[in-house]
C-alpha cells in the first residue's frame, strides 16, 4: 500500500516510523517532512506544504496513493478531508465540520455546553468593548483564549485584571493574534493536574490510547511561557483505570455521540486535554490530532499495526480491533533553539543522533532539515528524545541519557520531564562531536 503523510513535525517523525514497521506499507510520501523522515526506510520527502490542499490531492492521484493521513490539524481545519473524499480517496482524519472541535474554541465550547460534555464556565466575545464590561461582572481573573488556531499558543492566563484587559485588547483591537484572535473566550480559571487522553474513533466507537501528560511550559517547575510542548509521559500515575472509564463515560462517548448527531460524524483522532478539578474531569480543550510530543510517547507503546487501526476508523470497524500496548512507561525531552518560542536562529548543525540511539534512545525529528549532508535546525522545537523504561523515572533517566549525547549550538531543554515534583536531572555533561 501508497501512503501520503501530511505534515512536517516530531509527530509526522513517530507516526512515519510506526507506519513503516507494517507489513502492508511498500511506500510512504512525506509532504514536506523533515530531516528524520528523509532517511527513514520507505519513506521519501516531497516538497509539497500541508496546507496546499490542491497539490495534495493532485499528487495522491499522480501516484496511486491508497491511503492518506493528515498530522497536523491547520489542513483539517480548512477541509482537506473534504477535499480527498470528494475526489474517491481515502483519508484519515475528521472532515472540515467536525475539526471545528479544534479549529474553533467557541464551536468547541457552545458543543460542549450543548452536550452537556463537562468543561469550564466562559463567555465569547468578539467586542472589546462588551468584553470589558463583562469584566467588570467578575470577580475572578479568567483564562483568555483566542478561539481559532495559535499554534498551540493562544492560551493565555494573565494574573491580574488589568493584564487580562491588556490581553483582550491585544486580540481584539490590535490583532496580536491576527484571524485566530477576532474571537476571545474569557473562561473561568479551573484548577488541577492536566492529561491527555487520546482515542482512536470511526464516526460511532472510540478506543482509548494510554493515558500521558504534557509538559507546555518552557522552563523547569513549570514556569515561563506557554510551548507547543516541551515533553510529555505515560501513562499518569493520576488517571486510574476507574477514572479513565469515567472519562469515557462522561467526554468521549457523549462528544462522539454528539457530534453524529449534529451530522458530524468525529472520524480520527480525538484528543481531549482535561483538568482533574476537585470536582471531577473537565475538558480544557479537545484537538482533532495526534498531539505533539504525545505522539513521540505513545506511538512507541503501540505493539499492533498502525495502519490497520487507521483504516478501520475509516471504514468504521474499529469495534473489530483491540489495540495492543506495551506495559512500559515512555518519555519524551524536546530539546529546543534558543529563543523558543519567540526568535531563534536556525541552520545550526546537529551532532549526536546516532550515540543518543546506540545508547537505547528514539530521536524524532521536528525542526530539523539536511544540507549538504549535514543535519541542520530548522525550527524551534528540533528534536523529541524517547525512551522506555519500566517505570516513568526509569524511562526519564534513559531519555535524559540519551539527550545528554546530542548538541547543536543553544540547545535548551527541561530538566524535570517525567520526574517527581521538585526533582531534576543533573545536566549531562557535553559529548564529543559526531556527525549523526
Amino acid at each position: 500500500m501508497n501512503v501520503l503523510l501530511v505534515g512536517s513535525g516530531g509527530r509526522e517523525h513517530a507516526i512515519a516510523l510506526k507506519l513503516s514497521q507494517s507489513p502492508t506499507v511498500e511506500q510512504i510520501f512525506v509532504a514536506p517532512g523533515n530531516g528524520g523522515t528523509a532517511t527513514l526506510a520507505k519513506c521519501a520527502n516531497v516538497p509539497i506544504s500541508a496546507d496546499d490542499v490542491p497539490a495534495l490531492v493532485a499528487f495522491a492521484g499522480e501516484q496511486a496513493i491508497d491511503f492518506t493521513v493528515v498530522g497536523p490539524e491547520a489542513p483539517l481545519v480548512v477541509g482537506i478531508v473534504d477535499a480527498f473524499q470528494a475526489a474517491g480517496r481515502r483519508i484519515f482524519g475528521p472532515t472540515q465540520a467536525a475539526a471545528q472541535l479544534e479549529g474553533s474554541k467557541a464551536f468547541s465550547k457552545a458543543f460542549m455546553l450543548r452536550h452537556g460534555i463537562p468543561t469550564g464556565r466562559a463567555e465569547i466575545f468578539t467586542d472589546f468593548d462588551d468584553a470589558m464590561r463583562y469584566l467588570r461582572t467578575i470577580d475572578h481573573v479568567p483564562v483568555v483564549k483566542a478561539s481559532g488556531l495559535a499554534a498551540g499558543k493562544g492560551v493565555i492566563l494573565p494574573p491580574t485584571m488589568e493584564a487580562v484587559a491588556g490581553t483582550v485588547r491585544g486580540m481584539l483591537v490590535e490583532g496580536s493574534f491576527g484571524a485566530a484572535g477576532e474571537t476571545v473566550l474569557l473562561e473561568e480559571k479551573l484548577s488541577g493536574p492536566e492529561v491527555s487522553v487520546l482515542a482512536f474513533c470511526d464516526g460511532k466507537n472510540a478506543v482509548l490510547m494510554p493515558t500521558a501528560q504534557d509538559h507546555k511550559r518552557l522552563l523547569d517547575y513549570d514556569r515561563g511561557p506557554n510551548t507547543g510542548g516541551m515533553g510529555a509521559f505515560s501513562p499518569s500515575a493520576l488517571v486510574s483505570p476507574q477514572l479513565l472509564a469515567d472519562i469515557d463515560r462522561t467526554i468521549i462517548r457523549p462528544t462522539l455521540a454528539g457530534m453524529a448527531a449534529e451530522g458530524m460524524p468525529y472520524v480520527g483522532i480525538l484528543y481531549a486535554g482535561i483538568m482533574l478539578t476537585p470536582d471531577g474531569p473537565r475538558v480544557l480543550e479537545f484537538n482533532c490530532r495526534f498531539g505533539d510530543p504525545e505522539t513521540q510517547v505513545l506511538l512507541p507503546l503501540l505493539e499492533s499495526d498502525l495502519l490497520e487501526l487507521f483504516v478501520a476508523c475509516v471504514d468504521g470497524k474499529l469495534k473489530t480491533i483491540k489495540p495492543r500496548w506495551r506495559k512500559d512507561a515512555a518519555v519524551t525531552i524536546v530539546m529546543a533553539s534558543e529563543g523558543y518560542p519567540e526568535e531563534y536562529r536556525t541552520g545550526l548543525e546537529i551532532f549526536g543522533i546516532g550515540e543518543a540511539e546506540a545508547a537505547g534512545c528514539t530521536v524524532f525529528q521536528a525542526g530539523t532539515r539536511w544540507k549538504d549532508e549535514r543535519l541542520l535546525t530548522s525550527g524551534g522545537r528540533v528534536l523529541a528524545v524517547t525512551a522506555l523504561g519500566r517505570s516513568v523515572g526509569q524511562a526519564a533517566h534513559h531519555a535524559y541519557t540519551g539527550v545528554g549525547h546530542i548538541r547543536f549550538a543553544g540547545a535548551h531543554y527541561r530538566h524535570d520531564i517525567g520526574l517527581p515534583r521538585g526533582q531534576r536531572t543533573r545536566s549531562p555533561a557535553q559529548p564529543r562531536r559526531s556527525k549523526r
